[in-house]
C-alpha cells in the first residue's frame, strides 16, 4: 500500500478540488431542494447491513478488486442528480478497506470486472472520510442523496501497475506522436531533425527509451527509485538546445514538489523521474512529442519545441 499510497491521495485531492469548484461555481439558489426527494431515488436498490444502498446495471464474473490492487474505473458522484461532484472519467485508484460503513469501497468490493453500478453512500461521511471535509457545506444536507455510478475497468496487483503505465505512456505517445505528424508534418519533422542534429554535435550516444527519451545520468544516486504516485522533491534547470534557460528551481532557492506519474507535469518528466535514485543527478534530452508539443508554452517555449533539463532528484516518499 506504501507505494501507491499517494496516487489515492492525489485522486482524493483532485476530488476535494472538484467539489470546492462546484461550491464556489453554484449559489444556494441553484442549488437542488432535498425536500422534492422521494423512494423514487431508491428504486430499484438493495440495502446491504451497513447501510449501502446498491444496484447492478451489468454484472458478470470477473475478477473481484481486492484490498491494495489498483483499479482502473469509469466513475462519477452526484448529489440529488443534478450537482455533479465528479464528472464522469475514467480514473486510476487503490483499493482500500472501507472508511466508514456503507461507502464507496465497500460497494468496489461488491463489483467483478466488466460491471457497471450505482450506490447511494452517506453524504456526511463521504465529505468527512473520503474528501476531508469534516463539516458538510452548508449548500448541501444530510437526508441529500449522493450517488456514484461505476464502471470496473480492471482490476490488479499492485506490483503490475509500473509496467501497465509505461505500456499505457508508449501508447499514449504514440497516438500523440501520430496525431501531430498528421496535422503537421513539416514542423514534427524539422523538430525531429533539430533533436537529432544536437544530440550528434554533443556526441551523445545514450539509446532512447521507448516512448524517445534520452536521459544522460551525471552522478549516481543510492539505487533507490521513487514510484508512480509518489511525491518527488526535484531540482531543475529547463533549457532550449539554443541554451536559451526558460527556467530554473535553483534560480528561484527552492525545488520543486511534484507526484511523479499522474500528468502532473509533461510526459517526458514523469517518464524521466522514474529512471532515477534519491541522490542522483542527469539530464532529460525531451523530444517535443514528450514536452508541450504542438502548443507550446509560455513565451519562451514555442510549439515543437525539444527541451533539455538538468535534474536532481532530491528526495520522494
Amino acid at each position: 500500500m506504501k507505494t501507491m499510497k499517494s496516487l489515492q491521495n492525489t485522486l482524493l485531492l483532485a476530488i476535494m478540488l472538484l467539489v470546492a469548484n462546484v461550491m464556489l461555481a453554484q449559489s444556494r439558489d441553484d442549488m437542488p431542494n432535498n425536500k422534492n426527494l422521494g423512494p423514487s431515488h431508491f428504486s430499484g436498490y438493495q440495502k446491504t447491513g451497513n447501510g449501502l444502498f446498491y444496484k447492478f446495471y451489468t454484472q458478470g464474473e470477473g475478477a473481484q478488486p481486492l484490498v491494495e490492487n489498483i483499479m482502473d474505473v469509469n466513475l462519477s458522484c452526484t448529489v440529488n442528480d443534478t450537482v455533479v461532484i465528479i464528472p464522469s472519467m475514467e480514473y486510476t485508484m487503490q483499493m482500500i478497506a472501507s472508511q466508514f460503513a456503507g461507502d464507496l469501497f465497500e460497494g468496489l468490493a461488491l463489483m467483478h470486472v466488466g460491471d457497471t453500478a450505482s450506490f447511494i453512500v452517506n453524504i456526511d461521511s463521504t465529505f468527512a472520510k473520503m474528501f476531508a471535509q469534516p463539516n458538510l457545506p452548508e449548500e448541501f444536507s444530510s437526508t441529500d442523496v449522493m450517488r456514484f455510478e461505476v464502471r470496473l475497468i480492471d482490476c490488479y496487483p499492485e506490483s503490475e501497475y509500473p509496467q501497465r503505465f509505461n505500456a499505457k505512456l508508449k501508447k499514449e505517445t504514440e497516438k500523440r506522436v501520430a496525431q501531430m505528424k498528421a496535422d503537421y508534418p513539416n514542423e514534427t519533422a524539422i523538430a525531429a531533425q533539430q533533436l537529432a542534429e544536437y544530440l550528434a554535435s554533443k556526441k551523445i550516444k545514450t539509446e532512447p527509451t521507448e516512448s524517445g527519451l534520452y536521459y544522460v545520468r551525471t552522478q549516481e544516486g543510492n539505487g533507490e527509485r521513487p514510484m508512480v504516485g509518489q511525491q518527488v522533491t526535484v531540482n531543475y534547470i529547463g533549457k532550449l538546445l539554443d541554451g536559451t534557460v526558460f527556467d530554473s528551481s535553483y534560480d528561484r532557492g527552492e525545488p520543486i514538489v511534484i507526484t511523479i506519474g499522474v500528468g502532473q507535469v509533461i510526459p517526458g518528466w514523469d517518464e524521466g523521474i522514474l529512471l532515477m535514485s534519491k541522490g542522483e543527478k542527469g539530464v532529460f534530452y525531451i523530444p517535443y512529442y514528450l514536452g508541450y508539443g504542438d502548443r507550446g508554452a509560455g513565451e519562451d517555449i514555442a510549439p515543437f519545441s525539444n527541451m533539455i533539463f538538468e535534474v536532481e532528484l532530491i528526495d520522494f516518499q
